[in-house]
């Protein structure tokens, strides 16, 4: 335990979904509600995204290397915890084996891992996926054409929401956030797995 840790144990919650499901908009409600704090994925993706090109092997550990080092950190802190936010491709063993690798620290601790999915219908994440907020936060889908043929073609090529995979599970909870506010989603999710204290 690092020093100056507290003897609390942390909570990591994951936010899963496809793109532009609302992933970091939830997020961040649930993180000013409850002092969990927020690491949205393209926290690590933007600053790599300057030098190495998306899925390259510099890429691939630069961005895993951080997400590694940060949620370690988070773990042996005094801090609550952490809201992780990722794109899961379901069909791909390899995102099941980055969660399960990440989740280790806060496990280790006796910390919680909770998962929360969001589903929305393609219609409203596309319409999500020109959002100011989204744009502020992830320069790289400011090129529109662009970042719309990439949420296509991630819906035609990969399973982006869960079938089978968590049920009868306690700490998992899916939301179809379709019609819902964020505010709504996070007050469901907080109370679902009592986040408020």
């Amino acid at each position: 335990m690092a020093e100056g840790s507290s003897s609390t144990a942390p909570t990591l919650l994951y936010i899963v979904g496809p793109p532009a499901v609302g992933k970091a908009t939830v997020g961040h409600e649930i993180a000013t509600r409850t002092g969990l704090r927020l690491f949205h994925n393209h926290m690590a993706i933007e600053p790599v995204l300057r030098f190495f090109d998306f899925g390259s092997p510099a890429f691939m550990r630069l961005v895993d290397g951080f997400r590694q080092s940060l949620i370690e950190e988070v773990a042996a802190s005094d801090l609550p915890g952490l809201i992780f936010t990722y794109v899961w491709a379901f069909d791909q063993p390899h995102g099941q084996r980055a969660l399960e690798q990440y989740a280790l620290p806060f496990r280790e601790r006796g910390g919680r891992v909770l998962y929360l999915e969001l589903k929305a219908s393609q219609e409203a994440r596309l319409q999500r996926n020109t959002g100011a907020s989204r744009l502020a936060e992830k320069p790289s889908k400011r090129d529109l054409d662009a970042s719309q043929r990439r949420l296509l073609d991630m819906d035609e090529r990969h399973r982006l929401n869960s079938t089978t995979e968590f049920q009868e599970r306690t700490d998992y909870l899916r939301i179809d956030n379709t019609h819902l506010s964020p505010e709504d989603v996070a007050k469901q999710v907080i109370e679902q797995f009592s986040l408020d204290g």
